[in-house]
């Protein structure tokens, strides 16, 4: 795997590290489709890259990922096609299908799908004044990319329903207090950590012993494709609706 860079997607490769950082800074790196697509190839690139021991994900400028983008107004969540839609737009490839440790470095904000699709991820290290909130009942939706598996098995049953159900938002001290990120730092001190962490690993670790674990961690009874059937059946319910709409406007 070699250096690669795109509009959506920053990728460098370097000592046994993939870094892979969303490049829209203007937007605050509100997802995008081709974000999506190019975090999925990247990461299944990782995953063959024998070069690549850990992969770490930032975004560029002050946000992780802010959520959807808005700018096509209250249409964003219009009326979707049940043979089209999906409500998990990593479904190609996830942070949890690599097999190499996946690390978050949630520099600036994240929220809506910028969080969910931080779940996904191995460990969270975050900004300690960086806003993030599961928001997407505030704007007439329904959370997405598993997280009504992910977030349980992080945070526990309780703490995931207040969160899910209220849809506020929360700062990364309280990330950290409620074990969503195992570390809290200044924002300029999140990357270089998460870096160190990677390196970490990299260097004092077994790649096999390393990667079974990560498959037992992520192991459960319960089927995250199960929950995620319903999360897009539920999305083909309420997306076009006036709550929908209004929630964006």
């Amino acid at each position: 795997m070699t250096a690669d860079e795109s509009p959506e997607l920053l990728v460098d490769v370097a000592d046994g590290v993939a870094v892979l950082t969303f490049n829209r800074p203007d937007r605050m790196n509100t997802f995008s489709g081709a974000m999506g697509q190019a975090l999925t190839g990247s990461l299944r690139e990782c995953d063959g890259d024998d070069a690549v021991r850990v992969v770490v994900i930032t975004g560029a400028g002050r946000a992780f990922c802010a959520g959807a983008d808005f700018s096509s107004g209250s249409g964003v969540f219009g009326a979707p096609t049940k043979d089209t839609f999906s409500s998990d737009p990593l479904d190609d490839f996830h942070p949890w299908d690599c097999r190499k440790p996946v690390i978050a470095a949630i520099n600036g904000h994240a929220v809506g799908i910028g969080l969910t699709m931080a779940l996904q991820c191995d460990i969270r290290i975050v900004a300690d004044d960086a806003k993030l909130g599961i928001v997407q009942a505030r704007r007439g939706i329904l959370p997405d990319l598993h997280c009504h598996w992910t977030l349980p098995r992080i945070v526990g049953h309780a703490r995931a329903t207040d969160l899910i159900l209220t849809a506020r938002m929360f700062r990364g001290a309280d990330a950290l207090a409620w074990g969503l990120a195992t570390e809290a730092l200044p924002s300029a001190d999140v990357l270089p950590r998460a870096g160190e962490l990677a390196q970490e690993i990299a260097t004092q670790t077994a790649p096999i012993s390393v990667g079974a674990s990560k498959r037992l961690l992520w192991a459960s009874s319960l089927s995250p494709d199960e929950v995620n059937t319903l999360e897009r059946d539920i999305h083909l319910h309420l997306m076009g609706t006036a709550d929908s709409k209004e929630g964006v406007t």
